[in-house]
């Protein structure tokens, strides 16, 4: 019987749970799709029950897989920012407020007003300003984070986060506590839960829940971490200077580094995963930028016909509408894609270098702001696939791009659960 360690991904609209192996190869995946969160006066709630209905029904179809490996631990990514209030026994005392849930502004001024410039507690989705909502109007005995409270439903610990979640309601993962700002907030601190490293063993699995889907009664809980960093995790990043680029609708980049980066004038803040640090960046362009300008049927015509060894000179920084926040911070910068070719393909090349060459600024203002510099790259998102684009992307960022080992968040929470076990299957 092989040895396995179980990674749960809970997303916005689905959950994911993967078996991955000693070796890091996955042997048994299961997922869902759940309801989308309430939306109602521009607010975002979900009930928490959905997440665990959605997880009860993955375990069980995980049941036989289960017999048929060792379990010997298991962790949870959730999303980050997502936070529910509970009684003392986890039971929720109300609606989780989502991610990208606003809050209101009456409970984001005190915050706003004592908070430090490098904590990620600010900003209007501040789950620390949605803490206080919460106290004011629901009075709960504890707030927890999503990934906490899927967590104690294993355990029975509804006292204890990680710090990778514990991050944008205001904690500190350089002095590694909860900061005594928060008080000024008026924010009682009994709300808030202990913190621990990510990785780090919280306790055992109840029987019962064992029993009811055929896992050993010692499995060992492991403190999980963010959607965001379970992504990196399952890339196969592992050493300072390792980077994962999201080509997606927006341009997301993750460094692994020796040495945290704050830079919020850039929305940049980092977490700590062992003794290194993730930081990491996001820019407006990408593919919603590229869509912008060419079209999808456009794209996959014209991706044969480029030379990504001939640079085509032009210098543009495409945007899909006014406004950048990352690497250039400017809210009334506008897309920059002239002298536009006759040449259509010159055209969709220049987008595609333009959008590589924010790449690599992007990476170099990392490094400028404290982070290690870029060594090594994998992408992942739907820009991954294209070829050409990821010769250009090499040229232009002087690193080679590396296959990610899987783009599953779960498969990095499974990693972060072996690394409990004092084992890293990477």
């Amino acid at each position: 019987m092989s040895e396995a360690a179980l990674g749960i991904d809970i997303g916005t609209s689905g959950l994911r749970a993967v078996l991955l192996g000693r070796g890091g190869d996955i042997l048994a995946m299961r997922e869902t799709a759940m309801v989308l969160p309430l939306q109602s006066f521009g607010r975002l709630w979900q009930d928490p029950h959905v997440w665990a209905a959605a997880l009860d029904e993955v375990l069980l179809a995980l049941r036989s897989e289960f017999k048929a490996h060792q379990v010997l631990a298991l962790a949870i990514d959730g999303t980050s920012g997502t936070i529910v209030p509970t009684d003392i026994e986890g039971t929720p005392a109300g609606l989780a407020s989502m991610y990208n849930d606003v809050a209101a502004q009456k409970y984001l001024d005190p915050v706003m007003k004592v908070a430090p410039q490098e904590t990620a507690a600010r900003g209007g989705s501040s789950p620390l300003a949605r803490a206080l909502e919460m106290q004011a109007t629901i009075k709960p005995v504890r707030i927890l984070h999503q990934a906490d409270w899927l967590s104690g439903r294993f355990s029975g610990r509804f006292d204890v986060s990680d710090e990778n979640n514990a991050l944008k309601t205001g904690y500190d993962p350089v002095a590694r506590r909860w900061p005594g700002w928060i008080v000024e907030t008026g924010l009682a601190m009994e709300l808030l839960p202990q913190v621990v490293a990510a990785g780090e063993r919280t306790a055992k699995i109840r029987p019962a829940i064992a029993d009811r889907y055929s896992l050993p009664r010692n499995v060992a809980i492991v403190a999980g971490t963010t959607d965001g960093c379970a992504a990196l995790l399952a890339s196969g990043a592992s050493e300072p200077g390792d980077g994962v680029t999201s080509l997606g609708t927006t341009l997301t980049l993750k460094l692994l580094s020796d040495r945290p980066v704050f830079a919020p004038d850039y929305g940049i803040y980092s977490h700590r995963i062992g003794d290194q640090w993730l930081a990491g960046g996001a820019s407006n362009t990408g593919g919603a930028a590229l869509n912008a300008y060419v079209s999808r049927t456009d794209i996959v015509r014209l991706t044969p016909l480029i030379d990504p060894d001939q640079p085509t000179g032009l210098d543009y920084y495409p945007l899909p509408k006014p406004g950048e926040r990352f690497p250039i911070n400017d809210p009334n910068m506008e897309s920059r894609v002239t002298p536009k070719p006759d040449d259509e393909r010159l055209f969709f090349q220049g987008l595609l270098e333009g959008i590589a060459g924010v790449e690599a600024l992007a990476y170099r203002r990392l490094a400028e702001l404290g982070a290690t510099p870029l060594k090594s790259l994998r992408t992942v998102g739907g820009g991954a696939a294209n070829e050409g684009w990821t010769r250009i992307r090499e040229r232009l960022l002087g690193v080679a791009n590396e296959t990610p080992r899987s783009e599953h968040a779960a498969v990095g929470a499974a990693r972060l659960a072996w690394r409990g076990m004092g084992h890293d299957p990477y």
